[in-house]
Formats: C-alpha cells, sequence, structure tokens
C-alpha cells in the first residue's frame, strides 16, 4: 500500500511514516500543508491512501478537510483517511457524499493500538469506510430534529457501530448480540430512514451519511 501523509507536525509527519514504514507500508510523499497534498497526489500515480490532518497552513482552520473532498473527488480510486484532534461536521456529509466509499475519520487521542490502525488503513484503502465512535457520538450529539429522531436508542447504537465501518459480524460482536439483532435492526433503520429502495451496500453508506447529515450545517470542535 502507498500512502501520503499530509500533516503540517513535522515530528509527528516523521513518526508516523517511521510507524508504516515498520509495518511493511510505503509513504511516497509528506505534505506540510494542503497545496502540497494535492501536489503530491498529482506526482505519484497509483498511491493508494493520504492520511490528511483538517487543519493545516495557512489558515489552521479547514484546509485538509477541502482538500481531502477535492482528492476523492477529482482521484476516485484514492482513500483518504482524516486524522485529526477536531470533530468538524460542516463537510463530513459531503466527505461521504454520492455514496463514496474509501473513506475515514479518526481522532489522533484516541488512536491507541498500532495493528488496529493499521487495519482500519487496510480497510479504507480497500473500499471501507470507517468512523472513530467517538466522531459519531460527538455529531450525533449536536444533530437538530431529522429523520434519526425515529430511531430507537438500539438502532442508534447500531448506526453508531456501522458507521465505523464494521459489518454485521463486528456489530454483533461490538455491542454483545446476536447477528439475526444486527440484521433486524438494520432492517428497521432503512426503513425509517426511508432506504428500501436501494441495494444493500449502497444502504449502509446512505444511512451512515444519513446519521452525518442530522448534525445540521454548524461546524463543531471538541
Amino acid at each position: 500500500m502507498r500512502i501520503i501523509i499530509a500533516e503540517d507536525s513535522v515530528l509527528l509527519r516523521s513518526g508516523m511514516a517511521k510507524l508504516l514504514e515498520d509495518e511493511g507500508l510505503e509513504v511516497v510523499a509528506h505534505a506540510g500543508d494542503a497545496d502540497e497534498l494535492l501536489a503530491a497526489v498529482a506526482a505519484h500515480p497509483g498511491v493508494d491512501l493520504c492520511i490528511v490532518d483538517i487543519r493545516m497552513p495557512p489558515g489552521y482552520s479547514e484546509e485538509g478537510m477541502h482538500a481531502a473532498i477535492r482528492i476523492r473527488r477529482e482521484y476516485p480510486d484514492v482513500a483518504v483517511l482524516l486524522l485529526s484532534q477536531h470533530v468538524v461536521s460542516r463537510y463530513a456529509a459531503e466527505l461521504l457524499g454520492g455514496g463514496s466509499t474509501k473513506v475515514g475519520y479518526l481522532l489522533k487521542d484516541r488512536v491507541a493500538d498500532v495493528d488496529e490502525f493499521v487495519g482500519t488503513l487496510r480497510r479504507v484503502a480497500a473500499g471501507g469506510a470507517a468512523i472513530d465512535p467517538e466522531v459519531v457520538s460527538q455529531l450525533l450529539s449536536r444533530k437538530q430534529d431529522s429523520a434519526l429522531d425515529r430511531l430507537s436508542p438500539r438502532e442508534n447504537e447500531v448506526l453508531g457501530v456501522m458507521a465505523e465501518g464494521l459489518n454485521n459480524v463486528g456489530i454483533a460482536e461490538r455491542l454483545v448480540i446476536t447477528e439475526r439483532a444486527v440484521e433486524k435492526h438494520i432492517r428497521m433503520i432503512f426503513d425509517k430512514l426511508d432506504l428500501g429502495h436501494h441495494e444493500y451496500d449502497h444502504r449502509r453508506v446512505l444511512a451512515v451519511l444519513e446519521y452525518l447529515r442530522g448534525t445540521g450545517p454548524q461546524a463543531a470542535t471538541t
């Protein structure tokens, strides 16, 4: 797997590169700001994944998020994993829009296991999605009235774990329930969010997209 790291902190960027290379992954380029990231993607055809901080120079606002959205639009084969200290809801739905996969959103302070982190990178690069449960929790806590209000507490819980990219087996293990119960909850989620006429895998993405859109238009940070 060929990776580009976009992070303004030289120490964090170098340390992450060393960690990934020790795990057998290839870091083909480093970027200290969004412009360097976009240039690196253009200069390295066939790159698999970009790890992107949200707040980068020059404004330290949402430059990384904007670059991630542009990469997914212009280079659909390139996966993007946001790795940030901040939860920004304003553009999360746009990043996942159109049934997109190959995206992830993790919080730096909550990455505690190298094997799990590398596994997430591989899953996202292979076409999956992964959203930190704390990101999902904070986005949900800021939502206004929406279709999500139709969901039961357990259905919201299942949808939150689904947003992390877990399949039914993983959801069942996380919530300590049966796979049959997971399937029942997912069917109810699809029905309540009016997603009953799409292909199964696409509905999962649409459900998560609705989950994020339910936070409303305002950006928020931790």
